[in-house]
């Protein structure tokens, strides 16, 4: 470890905390402020109204359906590719981590080219089997869905990694299944790290705005989500409702992962 003067230690604490106080919590604790200019009261005004409720539930609901598949597929992923040895690994390995360099808007394009219903490759063709993606829910949680898969991945892999398999080796030797081997070995071993990859996710899902804004059609009281709302709100002058919904969206992500980082057992050196 290199060794640095006392002033060089302090200088860099003062540019790390600057740096995080006015690119997140100055802005923040903006949104917050606003939020409660007018009152207290003014929280429970803006949630009572009828078209923030159907937001939020809409949000919350395609946010908990784009978690749990990316809960099921990420951790089938990660033992994939920690596991075992197959052509295309590392273009599999790329692939996943193409969401965090692409702009969530190519990705909603990407889906209306794909799946709209008038011209695209096989939205006609869903539809007439009766299946609706484009403007609908479907859409909406496979854009959410592939925005958020890297984060569930990106926390099970590296522990994996970490724990290796013999444990798995000696079960199997010994008779054990491979649910057994799973259910026994392999989850209390990542738990606390597909927790964590579940909290992120989720968080991330809830304020997606740009893919879910191409696919969803943005259409008042059915495909609305909150983040969506908000930007309606505020080129409307609404902003006190933009603000409180904004607060709403941030308080609920910053508690889960506060709560995740309160639970998560302390690591042994």
């Amino acid at each position: 470890m290199v060794e640095v003067s006392l002033p060089v230690k302090w200088l860099l604490r003062v540019l790390a905390i600057g740096y995080v106080f006015f690119l997140v919590a100055w802005p923040v604790s903006t949104i917050i402020r606003e939020a409660f200019a007018d009152g207290a009261g003014t929280l429970g005004d803006v949630l009572s109204d009828p078209q923030v409720q159907r937001a939020l539930a809409l949000t919350v609901q395609i946010a908990l359906q784009a978690v749990a598949i990316n809960l099921v597929f990420g951790v089938a992923i990660s033992i994939l590719l920690v596991r075992y040895e197959f052509p295309g690994k590392r273009v599999l390995s790329a692939l996943i981590d193409l969401p965090m360099s692409v702009s969530p808007v190519v990705v909603g394009l990407s889906l209306l080219l794909v799946y709209n219903g008038r011209d695209g490759w096989f939205g006609t063709f869903l539809e007439e089997w009766g299946l609706k993606i484009i403007f609908s829910g479907p859409g909406m949680i496979m854009a959410t869905c592939f925005v958020a898969l890297p984060l569930v991945i990106r926390e099970v892999v590296p522990v994996l990694q970490e724990i290796g398999d013999e444990q798995e080796q000696a079960a199997t030797s010994l008779g054990a299944s491979w649910r057994q081997t799973f259910w026994r070995i392999t989850l209390p071993s990542i738990k606390w790290a597909v927790v964590y990859g579940v909290v992120l996710s989720l968080a991330r899902s809830l304020g997606e705005f740009g893919a879910v804004k191409i696919v969803s059609g943005n259409v008042l009281n059915q495909t609305q989500t909150a983040t969506l709302l908000v930007e309606e709100k505020y080129q409307s002058f609404e902003q006190s409702s933009a603000y409180t919904v904004s607060f709403v969206l941030a308080f609920v992500s910053v508690l889960c992962i506060v709560v995740v980082s309160i639970l998560r057992p302390k690591e042994k050196h």
